[in-house]
């Protein structure tokens, strides 16, 4: 993390609904000198995974990033992966309208600080977000994030979850159809070295070929189904 004063941390709040995204700023924004609130400097908005992306290369120094899973371009958990790798110093907590215990079992398993449902009152949301600020993690207190979850999508989760950041990278390259020659060029590495990653990937996932490995991270996503709010 990148704070160095805690009254000074900066957030990224991610969601396609700008009336949600106002609200949660303003739920941050409250509370007295004692409060959790009190440690939040400046709030940066994105509506979209891209431009997440932008945000956070333009502003390396991000503390927290508040990510709605349903947002456009995110298309589930492979966004939170896909972040996770791109940024991993940068926490991240998952706000969502779903608490399917499975869901933030996933989440937590891919690298996730904490996991807030729309749901929550105020003063715990500002209670996560301090304890997350703070070097640690915020979950539903009601989850078992050590159960286990005995189907098929929990085994392709946990096989997902032992790919390195760079991994996780040419694995959602390979999900958008890119070329090894085109994604070593977009991540200034010879083709050898994707060769090597993406022989890595399908031995991880037991996977046969690139696109059974794309069809497994598909099916991860659909795990996330979140009703409109």
């Amino acid at each position: 993390m990148a704070t160095q004063d805690a009254a000074w941390a900066r957030l990224v709040i991610a969601d396609d609904h700008p009336l949600f995204r106002d609200a949660l700023k303003q739920a941050l924004r409250q509370g007295s000198g004692d409060e959790p609130a009190a440690a939040i400097g400046e709030i940066s908005e994105a509506g979209s995974i891209e431009a997440v992306m932008e945000e956070l290369a333009s502003h390396p120094e991000t503390d927290l990033v508040l990510l709605d899973l349903a947002m456009p371009g995110v298309r589930g958990l492979s966004g939170l992966m896909n972040l996770r790798a791109r940024f991993p110093d940068i926490p991240v907590i998952v706000v969502s309208a779903s608490d399917d215990p499975a869901v933030v079992r996933r989440c937590a398993d891919f690298g996730a600080s904490g996991f807030i449902p729309k749901s929550l009152q105020v003063a715990d949301l500002r209670a996560a977000v301090a304890a997350v600020l703070a070097g640690g993690e915020w979950f539903p207190p009601d989850i078992d994030l050590a159960a286990e979850d005995e189907n098929e999508l929990a085994e392709i989760a946990r096989r997902l979850s032992t790919l390195t950041p760079q991994q996780v990278r040419v694995l959602m390259m390979l999900g958008e159809g890119l070329l090894n020659k085109q994604i070593a060029y977009e991540l200034s590495v010879s083709e050898a070295t994707v060769k090597a990653h993406v022989s890595a990937i399908l031995q991880k996932l037991g996977a046969d070929s690139r696109t059974q490995a794309v069809i497994m991270v598909n099916r991860i996503d659909a795990l996330q189904r979140e009703p409109t709010i």
